[in-house]
């Protein structure tokens, strides 16, 4: 991908990423924010306290890569700590997404990582996506819990929190996004039906040589996704389940799930 060195065009693409992610319902009321380094060092990034689908680029605001403030009007996301930590451990990364997706964001809630070898296009494209234990959003926590996985990964979900994604650019950093999400989803769908059936080590490593060998896309360095063998898991059999006993069950969890009290809550970010 071609990262973008005008600050109009990486404005222009900021506040695209933001309508884009209100649009898709990954963040909602004044959730989530995105960031991304500008070739002078400095960071552009969103605002505190503004629904994301209403952001312009008169509302961005310009910050050093120490957090100090270049730009006067509205104060930068309160989460701008973990952008920045993200920028100084990660030179090649130039944006940053945080997002509340709603079914990436089930499973971090769940506490459950997306580190299992389901998704090919997942596989060569992000690697495992792990969890960050819990951390009290806005406050040095939160980067404390990044650090065992900021290297390895482009994409961590945070605990009872969200997912952030970061990435060459922009689209690449909104994309991996899409990608969590995109696999939380299936994963949610594949745990309905009986649950997912994991890619052997030797379907994970050809995959891996195609995507090297087709693609030029080098995975080494990534973390690794958990195959079938390393947790003891039996090879993909063939449900004899029948198309209405499938429906059936979907229909018996979706009762069960309506039947549950819900609980709002709103954060500012």
């Amino acid at each position: 991908m071609t990262i973008m060195h005008s600050r109009a065009d990486i404005a222009r693409q900021l506040v695209h990423v933001c309508h884009r992610l209100a649009e898709k319902g990954f963040v909602t009321a004044t959730d989530g924010n995105v960031s991304a380094r500008l070739s002078s060092g400095n960071i552009l990034t969103t605002p505190t306290a503004l629904n994301k689908g209403r952001v312009t680029e008169s509302d961005l605001v310009e910050i050093t890569r120490d957090g100090k403030p270049m730009t006067f009007g509205r104060r930068p996301s309160t989460e701008i700590d973990m952008h920045l930590f993200i920028y100084r451990e990660r030179p090649d990364v130039h944006a940053v997404v945080h997002a509340h997706p709603t079914y990436a964001t089930g499973f971090a809630t769940a506490r459950i990582p997306l580190t299992d070898c389901l998704f090919p296009e997942v596989i060569v494209g992000l690697g495992a996506v792990p969890l960050a234990p819990y951390a009290t959003p806005s406050t040095r926590e939160v980067t404390d819990s990044l650090v065992p996985f900021v290297q390895q990964t482009n994409a961590i979900m945070l605990a009872n929190h969200g997912v952030v994604t970061y990435g060459a650019d922009l689209d690449d950093a909104y994309f991996n996004m899409e990608k969590v999400e995109h696999a939380a989803h299936i994963a949610f769908v594949a745990h309905m039906l009986g649950g997912p059936q994991l890619l052997t080590s030797e379907q994970v490593e050809r995959l891996r040589t195609i995507a090297q060998s087709s693609y030029g896309k080098d995975v080494t360095g990534m973390l690794e996704c958990r195959t079938a063998r390393q947790i003891g898991a039996a090879p993909a059999e063939r449900s004899d389940a029948s198309e209405e006993e499938v429906k059936q069950l979907i229909r018996e969890v979706l009762t069960e799930r309506l039947r549950k009290p819900i609980t709002l809550s709103q954060n500012k970010a």
